[in-house]
């Protein structure tokens, strides 16, 4: 091959290198790459890559090769470089730079250092390097150490290589000038990579942030559903899963894709942003008369009052009877009647009080008695009023839980705002299902959930899955005011009956029943009391 053609060939090795490096994003992969293509340019025997630490003070060693030794550590080598005890370069000692340790100088000074042989070298301290050879029987010659300086200037690490070897591969030479020039513009361009590399994975890791800070401002919101969202997010991705280790049946044709995880992960941390848009009163209305705070306390005031008033009336009726022969037997029928109505009066809160607290159903008989109650009167300042009034009914004769159908409509908003924020977030190509699946956890396979009144033809397996972990923390959450945390039994109990009533996907729900997945996350996020089933 002419010199003309070998440096085609090398250009056009530079440029495809550049385009591959360009289009890595994982780190790993991207380092590995760097040293791999390093090599493979400069036929080098082995290869090290060095990046600078956060605080400027030392490198850290990132890849290590060596072909002679069969050494591959670090990157995507599935070697973790940490667990070879090979301590960080110091770029600075007693306060001064460190120019002794050549990749240090490197980075010091910004320039690239060509040795022929390390072992005639002035200037450096190569006894690390001398201690290793006589370890291994390796003899350390040529090296080619080039800093990795991106588009800002700054030097991001170091590319250190090591004996370039000849046409016949089986001595080592000096590396040629042609070859500092080809790996100085390749460190150059792959500087540029690992810096929009880092960009991208702290982009990444400032969206996760926010993502869990926002959803952990909902759940402190209200002190009753702290912890809600990051739980439904881990049941979650523990049923996905759990459905991609499935190889046979139906789940062994379903594979969800890294990108695919990612973005349900985000969907179901997501979920309930909407509720920032929530009145806490309505969020945290722990009884049937609470707003902002129970009016419970009003009716047991005002009860307070009535037994006053009878006990009133009794003693006015004790003192008329003060002048008659029989006034004792009079009176002791007078406090007889007293306590009869005082019982009844406690008997009358007591049971309003009961309603008060929600439940998971009101009977038709404690509606009538409500009802019956209200109907009761009072004076006061020359006017009739009833003991309770209509809003305190109309609140009491709730059936189920403690919010009116109006509150529940205010709650149930928080699904179609939560799309319509979802909606103006611009998320990338591989996330652009997260305000569908976020916003689809209230659907049910009967079309009767809502924000939108989805079929079951219209909701993906994702949103399916968000609403089976969503209804099962719900049901087994311990911070709920209006109820005790009910055991697994009955929690399983009742999502079966939602899969009879075509609410839950039964497939999803099954999936969740399977002893595995069901007791991790039980044993790590129930009481024990709760546990109350084997599997």
């Amino acid at each position: 091959m002419s010199d003309s053609d070998d440096l085609k060939a090398r250009l056009d090795n530079l440029i495809r290198i550049g385009i591959a490096l360009s289009g890595e994003t994982n780190i790993d992969v991207l380092l590995e790459m760097i040293v791999d293509e390093s090599r493979r340019l400069t036929h080098a025997d082995g290869g090290t890559l060095y990046i600078v630490r956060h605080d400027g003070r030392c490198l850290d060693w990132k890849i290590l090769q060596n072909d002679t030794l069969g050494t591959r550590m670090g990157g995507a080598s599935g070697m973790p470089i940490e667990k070879s005890g090979l301590p960080p370069v110091p770029l600075i000692v007693d306060g001064q730079i460190n120019l002794k340790h050549v990749s240090a100088y490197v980075v010091n000074t910004g320039e690239v250092v060509n040795i022929p042989d390390v072992y005639e070298a002035k200037g450096y301290d190569f006894r690390g390097t001398r201690r290793y050879d006589e370890t291994t029987g390796y003899r350390s010659r040529s090296m080619l150490v080039v800093p990795l300086r991106n588009q800002q200037g700054e030097i991001v690490g170091v590319l250190q290589l090591l004996n370039a070897k000849d046409a016949t591969g089986k001595q080592f030479i000096a590396f040629s000038e042609a070859y500092e020039n080809f790996i100085s513009s390749l460190a150059s361009q792959a500087a540029v990579a690992i810096t929009n590399a880092h960009l991208i994975q702290n982009l990444s890791q400032l969206f996760n942030s926010f993502i869990e800070t926002t959803a952990t401002a909902i759940d402190e919101k209200s002190p009753y559903t702290a912890g809600h969202v990051r739980r439904v997010a881990k049941l979650t991705m523990m049923i996905a899963e759990t459905i991609n280790q499935k190889k046979e049946g139906m789940w062994g044709r379903v594979q969800f894709k890294p990108e695919e995880l990612e973005e349900l992960r985000i969907a179901a941390w997501m979920h309930d942003v909407g509720k920032m848009t929530t009145p806490e009163y309505v969020v945290d209305k722990a009884t049937k008369l609470e707003t902002i705070t129970d009016r419970i306390e009003t009716v047991r005031t005002r009860y307070e009052v009535f037994k006053r008033d009878v006990q009133i009336a009794t003693f006015k009726k004790k003192l008329d009877l003060s002048r008659d022969e029989f006034h004792q037997a009079r009176c002791a029928e007078i406090e007889a009647h007293l306590q009869a109505e005082l019982a009844n009066l406690q008997a009358e809160l007591d049971f309003v009080v009961r309603c008060n607290t929600g439940g998971e159903f009101m009977a038709d008989a404690d509606l009538a008695r409500l009802k019956e109650i209200a109907s009761k009167t009072f004076e006061m300042d020359g006017k009739t009023h009833a003991r309770l009034t209509p809003d305190e009914v109309y609140n009491l004769s709730i059936r189920k839980g403690t919010l009116t159908d109006e509150e529940r409509k205010v709650i149930n908003n928080h699904a179609a705002v939560s799309i319509k924020m979802l909606l103006q977030m611009p998320f990338s190509k591989g996330l652009n299902h997260v305000p569908q699946y976020a916003g689809g956890h209230h659907e049910k396979l009967n079309g009767k959930g809502y924000p939108q009144g989805l079929a079951a033809i219209e909701l993906p397996l994702q949103a399916r899955i968000l609403a089976v972990a969503d209804v099962f923390e719900a049901l087994t959450a311990s911070d709920r005011p209006y109820r005790k945390p009910i055991p697994l039994s009955q929690a399983l109990r009742i999502m079966g009956f939602m899969v009879k009533d075509g609410e839950l996907d039964p497939k999803i729900v099954d999936l969740v029943k399977e002893g595995g997945l069901l007791m991790a996350y039980a044993q790590e996020e129930l009481v024990a009391d709760q546990i109350d089933v084997t599997l």
